[in-house]
């Protein structure tokens, strides 16, 4: 029964804590968090899983089967954290800071592998649970993720689109994780904004700052007023499309003496479809080209995929709110579309998903005061809510799965469609070419 798989979490509860104050004190950012990766490894192989190893990135995988034949369900824990220095347990050399709540999903996702590790754990379920330790969720440091594109280690920036196509998610037929939130309840929305991720280079001509600026092209005056026309151009997007554009600027020059003849901004265009993403980030475009253009300047849009729109899966939601009432568990759905993203967006186009939050955290998200607040609720009843949500699916001959999945409509037909078409979202290049007789622009 859904209680036994509750008694075995509290078996387990201070390896669940032990999770918690390790990654919580060890936090890495997205693609480098090595050292949480072989924690996770250590805790896993520590149980008797045999564990399929991303290898060039961290991250792993470990399916177990209950002997009976059914779906695979697939449940996940991120293990990447923001960078906040000022944050009381930042990393003091990189800046590091679990702000989101990722320690807390790695934490519960210990207890989850070490309740279905106690015997008869399995003996009502059938089908096979995949377990997932994905990196890279949070999309920061853009620019080492595009260097680590053109090394060939990554095709995608975010980690689960890159597991996605490492085909590490082949053979799931419907996925959940349970984020942190500082609400008073646990909490199911409708969904999140999806969102392309921008690096802008300017390109201007470097000269004496003070003893001839006019030989010059200020790539940062470029860049500001490119910043300048994104600003003005936001009154014209529609409230219903969500969208979000906030540029900052990561290189603004190299010599304070010299005409800055290059300068990095990196942004993100967030949208509630990729329709509406896709015709803002035209707009953001144009006007961020146009300032350059307006300077003699040149500018390098190197646009890439970031995460799709979270489409929550509606019959995964009421599972979620079934096992919260089984467990006294309060759980709020707040019919709205948030416009923070997730890549489990990316894996909601593809198969059911469900992307719930739990409640425990405290301070702001992504802030200096951001903190587990209460283990217990954060990570014990995040590992029990799985946990019952999970034997809900499985029991009777995973019946519910099976529904689900039958009811399920994807946005695309395959794993391999969707990622033909975020592929087309990728433009990298100068946009503009100066000829004798003028320029051409290409957007």
């Amino acid at each position: 029964m859904w209680f036994e798989h509750v008694a075995a979490v509290e078996k387990h509860r201070q390896r669940i804590f032990d999770a918690l104050d390790y990654i919580w004190h060890n936090p890495e950012t997205g693609y480098r968090e090595w050292k949480t990766h072989d924690y996770m490894v250590r805790q896993f192989e520590a149980l008797g899983y045999e564990l399929t190893c991303a290898g060039d990135i961290p991250g792993f995988y470990t399916v177990l089967d209950t002997g009976r034949p059914g779906p695979e369900l697939l449940i996940l824990g991120e293990l990447d954290s923001l960078i906040v220095p000022d944050h009381p347990d930042a990393d003091p050399v990189t800046g590091a800071a679990h702000a989101c709540g990722h320690a807390a999903q790695c934490a519960a996702l210990v207890g989850i592998a070490a309740a279905l590790k106690e015997p008869g754990a399995l003996d009502e379920l059938s089908g096979r649970i995949r377990l997932c330790a994905v990196p890279a969720e949070e999309m920061l440091e853009i620019g080492y993720r595009m260097d680590l594109q053109e090394q060939g280690v990554i095709k995608y920036l975010g980690g689960k689109t890159e597991f996605l196509h490492r085909g590490y998610f082949d053979g799931v037929d419907l996925a959940f994780m349970v984020h942190s939130t500082d609400d008073e309840t646990c909490k199911v929305s409708d969904g999140s904004v999806g969102f392309l991720t921008k690096q802008v280079v300017y390109s201007g001509v470097s000269a004496h700052a003070g003893g001839a600026p006019w030989e010059g092209v200020n790539a940062l005056y470029a860049a500001q007023q490119g910043l300048s026309a994104v600003n003005a151009i936001r009154e014209t997007f529609r409230e219903q499309d969500l969208i979000r554009v906030h540029p900052i600027i990561t290189c603004g020059g190299d010599a304070v003496n010299a005409i800055p003849a290059r300068v990095v901004v990196e942004s993100y265009v967030r949208g509630a479809s990729f329709e509406a993403i896709n015709d803002a980030n035209r707009r953001v475009n144009r006007a961020l080209t146009g300032a350059a253009l307006s300077l003699g300047a040149n500018i390098d849009i190197q646009d890439t995929p970031g995460y799709a729109p979270l489409y929550q899966n509606g019959d995964l939601a009421q599972v979620a709110a079934d096992a919260a009432a089984l467990l006294d568990i309060p759980l709020l759905h707040n019919h709205r579309v948030s416009t923070g993203s997730t890549d489990m967006g990316d894996v909601s186009n593809v198969m059911p998903a469900l992307h719930p939050y739990c409640y425990g955290a405290a301070g702001t998200g992504h802030g200096k005061d951001y903190r587990i607040a209460d283990p217990e609720k954060g990570c014990v009843d995040n590992a029990k809510w799985q946990l019952v949500m999970l034997h809900l699916l499985l029991e009777n001959d995973a019946q519910r799965t099976r529904a689900v999945v039958e009811n399920f409509t994807p946005a695309f037909p395959s794993i391999r469609a969707y990622l033909d078409h975020i592929d087309t979202l990728t433009c990298r290049g100068d946009r503009i070419v100066y000829t004798d007789g003028g320029a051409e622009v290409q957007l």
